[in-house]
């Protein structure tokens, strides 16, 4: 089942969310963190996704602060118009309502892990780091996690990365890997955004691994 949802964040600000449940008992919750493209058809069925696989998941709309019911392409004006959204957004104000979410699915009683891709990679480090409760995070392509990277993580932590990634360097996650446990950052041969089926880096082989790995990881810490 899913359903669109109104989150308030700590500061009063409400933005929306899409909430996608499993069909038998869930065995844990998961924040989806999106893209800069919104919380779009991709973001939704990646919810679903998790959802088949047993986990209540919550994609907050982040835009929400700027703009509503935005929900971009992958052209590059689309791009474009993702960037300049992002930019307009506060790390400190994302936290806030990625921690919004967080906090509605621990009304649930379940543990509660975040996943994010690309912005929303790099939010899912700053959850760890930041917010209280996040019991695992997973990060693909979070490209602002070395420069965030002496804050300490309050759970487990996953990290996936492209190596032909023309916007995250080698030396980011070559600086990650010696701050977290071992089998905790993986790099696949392909670039940005290779776990989204509708851009042209989609990357199957290397999206399936990924996946594999992450949902052993949230078996392990969430359920």
């Amino acid at each position: 089942m899913a359903e669109m949802t109104t989150l308030t964040a700590d500061d009063g600000h409400q933005l929306g969310a899409y909430r996608a449940t499993p069909p038998g008992p869930p065995r844990g919750s998961l924040v989806v963190i999106q893209e800069i493209f919104g919380a779009n058809g991709h973001i939704r069925r990646t919810c679903d996704g998790w959802a088949a696989d047993g986990y209540v998941a919550l994609a907050p709309a982040l835009f929400d602060r700027v703009e509503r019911n935005i929900e971009l392409g992958y052209a590059q004006a689309d791009i474009e118009q993702g960037r300049e959204l992002r930019g307009k957004i506060s790390a400190d104000d994302a936290v806030r309502d990625v921690a919004a979410a967080v906090r509605e699915l621990a009304r649930t009683g379940l543990p509660v892990g975040v996943v994010g891709y690309c912005w929303g990679g790099t939010l899912a480090w700053l959850s760890a780091t930041r917010i209280d409760g996040v019991k695992a995070a997973v990060s693909y392509y979070g490209g602002g996690i070395a420069e965030a990277a002496a804050e300490k993580p309050r759970c487990p932590v996953m990290l996936h990365y492209g190596e032909t990634d023309a916007s995250i360097p080698k030396e980011h996650y070559e600086k990650m890997r010696p701050l977290l446990p071992a089998e905790s950052v993986f790099v696949y041969p392909a670039g940005h955004g290779f776990n989204c089926d509708e851009r042209g880096s989609f990357h199957p082989p290397s999206a399936q691994l990924a996946r594999e790995r992450t949902l052993a990881f949230f078996r392990q810490h969430i359920g």
